[in-house]
C-alpha cells in the first residue's frame, strides 16, 4: 500500500476513533449514527486533509502534488470551522424558531467544528502522516 494512501487512512480513521471513544466516555453510549455524524473532537476531516498535503510533501517534496493537496487541505480546514460551524449555529436557531411554533422536525444539526477541534484533528493527520514515513 502507497505510504501517502496509509497515513491519510490512518490519521482520518484514527482521529473518528477518538472522537468515538470521546463521545462513548461522554454520553456513555453509541449507536451506528454516531459512526457517522459530522462535528466533534477531533476533526476527522482535517486529520484527513493534513495527512494527506504531509504525506505528498514527505514524498514529493515542493511538488505540484504538494501543491494541489496544499490548496485543499486549507479549504477543507477553514470550511470546518467557518463555513460548516455558521451553518450549524444557524440551523440550531431554526429549530429553535420550529419548537416554539410547535412544528416538529427530525433533522440533525451538525454544527462543524470549533478551531480547537480543527487543530486537534490537524495535529493527528500532521503527527500519523510523519510516523509512517519514520517508521
Amino acid at each position: 500500500m502507497s505510504k501517502i494512501l496509509l497515513a491519510v487512512l490512518l490519521a482520518g480513521f484514527g482521529a473518528q476513533l477518538v472522537k468515538l471513544v470521546l463521545y462513548l466516555i461522554k454520553h456513555r453510549s453509541l449507536s451506528l449514527r454516531d459512526l457517522v455524524v459530522t462535528g466533534g473532537m477531533p476533526s476527522s476531516h482535517s486529520a484527513f486533509v493534513v495527512a494527506l498535503a504531509t504525506a505528498v510533501y514527505l514524498q514529493d517534496g515542493a511538488s505540484t502534488a504538494f501543491a494541489i493537496s496544499l490548496v485543499l487541505a486549507l479549504i477543507v480546514v477553514r470550511d470546518a470551522f467557518g463555513v460548516r460551524r455558521t451553518v450549524g449555529e444557524e440551523g440550531l436557531l431554526l429549530t429553535e424558531i420550529l419548537k416554539k411554533l410547535k412544528l416538529r422536525t427530525s433533522t440533525h444539526i451538525a454544527l462543524g467544528h470549533t478551531p480547537l477541534q480543527v487543530l486537534v484533528g490537524a495535529v493527528i493527520g500532521l503527527v500519523v502522516a510523519v510516523l509512517v514515513y519514520v517508521v
